[in-house]
C-alpha cells in the first residue's frame, strides 16, 4: 500500500486511468458486485477503461473527452438483473477505497463525492424515485450475496 505521504492528487489522464484500472481490478473479483461485471455485463475491461477514464477525466480534470450517456448502460444491466441499493453501496465502498489508496487532495475528494451523487441518482432513477432528493434521503444498505456458499 502506498504511504499517505506518497499520495498525490489526481492530476492527469494517467492518474485517472490508474484509478479506473485499480478499481476494476478490485470490483471484478468482488463477491457482492463482481458477477454484475463478469456474468451479466461480460465487461471487456480493455475496451471499457478508456471510456470510463474519459468520463472521470471530464468530471475531474475538465476535459471534454466523454460524450456518452452513463445512465443507459446501467438501465440495460438493471433490466437483466435488478441493481439494488446494496450493489451501489458496495460500488461506492470499493471506489472510495481505491481512490484513498492512491490519491489525496481536492480532486480525489471530488472523485468520491461525485461517485456518491452518481450512485444515488442512478439507483433512484432505476427505482423510479425522484432524483433531486438524493442528499436528503440516503439509501439504506441492503447487501445480497450471489453465488457460492453462504458465509456466516
Amino acid at each position: 500500500m502506498v504511504g499517505v505521504s506518497a499520495r498525490h492528487d489526481i492530476e492527469d489522464r494517467a492518474d485517472v486511468e490508474h484509478l479506473v484500472r485499480a478499481f476494476y481490478g478490485r470490483a471484478l473479483t468482488d463477491p457482492v458486485i463482481g458477477f454484475i461485471f463478469t456474468d451479466v455485463a461480460h465487461l471487456d475491461v480493455e475496451a471499457h477503461v478508456p471510456v470510463i477514464a474519459s468520463f472521470w477525466e471530464t468530471i475531474l480534470l475538465g476535459g471534454q473527452s466523454y460524450a456518452g450517456g452513463a445512465f443507459r448502460p446501467h438501465a440495460a444491466l438493471h433490466a437483466q438483473v435488478p441493481l439494488r441499493s446494496g450493489h451501489f453501496e458496495r460500488w461506492l465502498v470499493l471506489w472510495k477505497r481505491t481512490v484513498d489508496e492512491s490519491f489525496a487532495g481536492p480532486r480525489a475528494e471530488q472523485a468520491k463525492a461525485h461517485a456518491e451523487r452518481v450512485a444515488r441518482a442512478f439507483h433512484r432513477r432505476l427505482e423510479g424515485l425522484p432524483v433531486e432528493d438524493v442528499a436528503a434521503n440516503p439509501l439504506p444498505i441492503v447487501v445480497t450475496r450471489h453465488g457460492g456458499p453462504p458465509q456466516g
